[in-house]
């Protein structure tokens, strides 16, 4: 599995990570047993990279990691970097983004997690103001200062955000929705990145599934799951889910997207293969729900990149289906 440095973190991460969201909650259920296991077959795999968060089943997905952690290394196996995020435990209003609250967040993060610093803790897609803000900033160097954590970063909604983020210096990564549906983010936020230094991790890389290629305009999904109750953005973000893209678009644009695949490799890996190959990106971070799932992700990297045939293909069906959708909200 090829390793890149995760930005100002200085340390080297999968470039195809694991996203758990699918283990803590919204997703439907998925048992702690076929949890665990999920995250050793993406460890076994190559994968050198979790991202969880403080709210994922309200601490369920952090706690599983750390079973795993505590269980691998008394194993004597090698663990993965583990980033998880604070500030959305509170209504998102930037007179709640504290040094008190981050203390106490990251403190039950600690808890979760089993761990006495983690690796890397991200503001979970704040208000926009958020990102002007010098006491929020100087709070998380502060955490660093504490010990509570070895380096910070942000998941943002929209570029704009990104931009404002990468220009604090004490910024190591930039979380952001990146993939074949929303391609935005490769006009100016990796280029900024990258010259900063600043680590990109690309997230909702399959579109909530759409690119899996798997769905049809019948396709339902349970009550419990996101992609039932969010399509209009009544939960939090639209753009969370699907991409933002309307479902029956996406499932069309999905089913040509899945032609551009090369032999023997599925739409989804088609999908990470892309990304991984966009100049800027350290780490995408697909979810699993099973152990196939997590093999088979990481399974993308023995593919060679994709012709450039095919990236042209990419961009033109970004424009013609896509853009109009969602270019101009993120």
């Amino acid at each position: 599995m090829e390793q890149r440095v995760l930005g100002r973190t200085g340390r080297p991460v999968s470039v195809i990570g694991l996203g758990t969201w699918q283990l803590g909650a919204d997703w439907g259920v998925v048992l702690e047993d076929d949890a665990l296991a999920v995250l050793n077959a993406a460890a076994d795999a190559g994968v050198t990279f979790f991202d969880t968060a403080d709210v994922y089943g309200d601490g369920r997905s952090e706690q599983l990691i750390g079973r795993f952690l505590k269980d691998r290394a008394a194993a004597g196996g090698d663990l993965p970097l583990v980033a998880t995020k604070l500030g959305r435990r509170l209504p998102q209003l930037p007179e709640n983004y504290t040094l008190a609250n981050f203390r106490e967040w990251t403190d039950r993060s600690r808890r979760n997690l089993g761990v006495e610093r983690l690796d890397l803790v991200q503001l979970h897609c704040p208000p926009t103001a958020v990102y002007s803000s010098d006491e929020v900033f100087d709070a998380l160097d502060t955490l660093v200062e504490e010990g509570r954590t070895a380096a910070y970063g942000v998941s943002v909604e929209t570029c704009d955000e990104a931009l404002t983020a990468i220009a604090r210096p004490g910024v190591a990564s930039v979380q952001i929705i990146l993939n074949p549906f929303r391609l935005k983010p490769l006009d100016a936020v990796l280029p900024a990145a990258e010259k900063a230094g600043v680590g990109i991790i690309a997230r909702v890389p399959l579109a909530s599934g759409l690119l899996s290629g798997k769905y049809t305009k019948e396709t339902l999904f349970g009550a419990d799951d996101h992609r039932t109750y969010n399509r209009d953005g009544a939960a939090f973000d639209q753009g969370e889910t699907f991409s933002g893209i309307d479902f029956g678009t996406g499932v069309e644009a999905a089913d040509e997207f899945a032609r551009l695949a090369p032999p023997g490799a599925s739409s989804a890996q088609t999908a990470l293969r892309w990304i991984v190959q966009q100049p800027g990106v350290t780490s995408v971070i697909p979810g699993a729900r099973t152990p196939e799932q997590a093999r088979a992700n990481a399974e993308t990297m023995a593919l060679p990149p994709l012709p450039e045939p095919t990236l042209r293909a990419v961009r033109d069906l970004y424009d013609r289906r896509l853009r109009a959708q969602v270019h101009s909200r993120w």
